[in-house]
């Protein structure tokens, strides 16, 4: 760069302030500072201004000036998806805030009825497939997953729900978990051109169905747990028009947090509708193989398709080894259905890029085609819950599901709501668990608004029989101290 000035000091200010100008574009603001023995002069750039502001006393000499400091403050939101400024912070940012100041007990060993993640051992098998396929680390996996991944799956839809013959090569898709898939199918099937788009959503809920919608740039309308049908979505309270501008509708049966399951009649409604608006229906059923009368698995949303004598247009499940094998952390799932929507999925997540280890595969095969490990796992859940459930009704409000691991448990008669009653508990007895409130949104209702999870805790019977019943013990003791 040529010099601009007689003095050196004014050719690395003009060097500085070109610099700055350039930079202008990726920052929000740039403060220029040359300090010497007697004087500051300081320049700032914005974007969208018409070149460089100044300001500083009055025209100072270079006299003594020593050195030049750059401070550069960024402009993330030049670069950030506007949308994310929408998300609400995950429920469990929301816990640790609540409890940031309390001192659990520290006489009593700590108890977590919070996070549902299982805590029963892996299986074997599943463990001895994983490691009998390392070679596998050597390949790059295909998006699709391989045939003997997608047959494995298919196979066991069929077993589960008495299905006949499911295509595995255009009605099976494995996924790295239904967590991200369920995420990014709403990116696939949301079109945010259309007016006004809306994703309904059960309330409580899963929050990654609400953070699909509004990054997929549509607003969540949210169904109301109806207690008096055991905690089902109200669809009949959502108006004509807001199913008229409803593209995607998630489920979670059994449900997160309630365990309810829905009912053939429940699918008939949600087809019915789905056929006159067209709407997509996502059935999260990761929860579907805890269940507690090994005669009456929970109904699916492909179970339900077939037994109305229809196909699975505008229809996919989703379902996850997570729970039901006890490996949270091999994340492997898969989705099924709609042939014709799994083929747009594939193709976006070709470039999403979330394709599944060749290790996890071979795993994922060993634990579907086995099913010994599963009854076994349903065992212990059976076996807490028999216990557990009747100790906590006795001080709260709360009975055995339909399914799935968790208590949705009423405590409004402790005298205490939701946050205070795990606040409490977790200072009193080192017992931690999920206010029900966390996991819902405030819905407007005939001019009220209303928390549906409000009162509610969550309790997620995830630890051994021996943890889970001290748990209960404690809380037992802790709600009668209340009285």
């Amino acid at each position: 760069m040529a010099r601009t000035g007689a003095s050196e000091w004014e050719w690395v200010v003009d060097v500085a302030l070109t610099a700055l100008d350039m930079a202008a574009g990726i920052y929000q603001q740039i403060n220029l500072t040359i300090p010497g023995a007697a004087w500051k002069r300081c320049w700032t750039v914005a974007p969208g201004t018409s070149g460089r502001q100044e300001y500083s006393p009055a025209e100072p000499t270079v006299s003594g000036a020593s050195s030049i400091m750059l401070r550069f403050k960024p402009a993330w939101k030049n670069f950030v998806n506007p949308r994310l400024a929408s998300l609400q912070p995950y429920p469990f940012e929301k816990l640790k805030e609540l409890v940031k100041d309390v001192t659990p007990n520290p006489a009593l060993a700590p108890i977590s009825f919070g996070i549902g993640e299982p805590k029963h051992a892996t299986p074997a098998l599943i463990q001895r497939a994983m490691a009998d396929a390392l070679a596998g680390l050597a390949n790059y996996p295909t998006t699709a997953g391989s045939l003997a991944l997608r047959t494995s799956i298919a196979e066991w839809i069929q077993r589960r729900y008495g299905l006949p013959k499911i295509d595995p090569a255009t009605e099976v898709l494995p996924v790295t978990g239904t967590r991200e898939a369920l995420f990014a199918f709403g990116q696939v099937v949301i079109d945010s051109t259309r007016p006004d788009p809306l994703v309904l959503c059960p309330n409580p809920f899963y929050q990654i169905y609400e953070g699909a919608a509004l990054l997929g740039g549509a607003r969540p309308y949210f169904a109301n747990s109806d207690p008096a049908r055991n905690f089902a979505p109200d669809f009949d309270s959502v108006p004509d028009d807001v199913w008229a501008r409803v593209q995607l509708v998630y489920l979670c049966t059994p449900g997160n947090p309630s365990g309810s399951v829905l009912t053939l009649e429940d699918w008939k409604k949600l087809f019915e509708l789905s056929d006159r608006y067209g709407f997509v229906i996502a059935s999260d059923e990761c929860y579907s193989e805890i269940y507690f009368d090994e005669a009456r698995p929970p109904l699916g949303g492909l179970e339900a398709a077939h037994r109305l004598g229809r196909g699975f247009e505008r229809l996919v499940m989703f379902s996850s080894l997570s729970k039901r094998s006890n490996v949270p952390g091999m994340r492997s799932g898969f989705v099924a259905g709609d042939p014709e929507l799994l083929k747009t999925f594939l193709l976006y997540r070709t470039y999403h890029g979330s394709a599944m280890s060749p290790v996890v595969q071979s795993a994922s095969i060993a634990a579907w085609n086995d099913e010994t490990h599963v009854l076994e796992n349903r065992a212990l859940y059976r076996t807490k819950f028999a216990q557990v459930t009747p100790m906590l009704a006795e001080v709260i409000d709360v009975a055995l599901p339909d399914a799935g691991f968790y208590l949705w448990a009423n405590v409004a008669r402790t005298g205490l709501d939701d946050a205070t009653f795990t606040r409490e508990l977790l200072a009193e007895q080192n017992v931690a668990m999920l206010p029900g409130s966390y996991v819902a949104r405030d819905v407007e209702v005939n001019g009220t608004v209303v928390n549906p999870g409000r009162n509610y805790v969550r309790i997620a019977l995830v630890a051994n029989v021996e943890e889970c019943l001290e748990g209960a013990r404690r809380i037992v003791e802790f709600c009668r101290r209340r009285k």
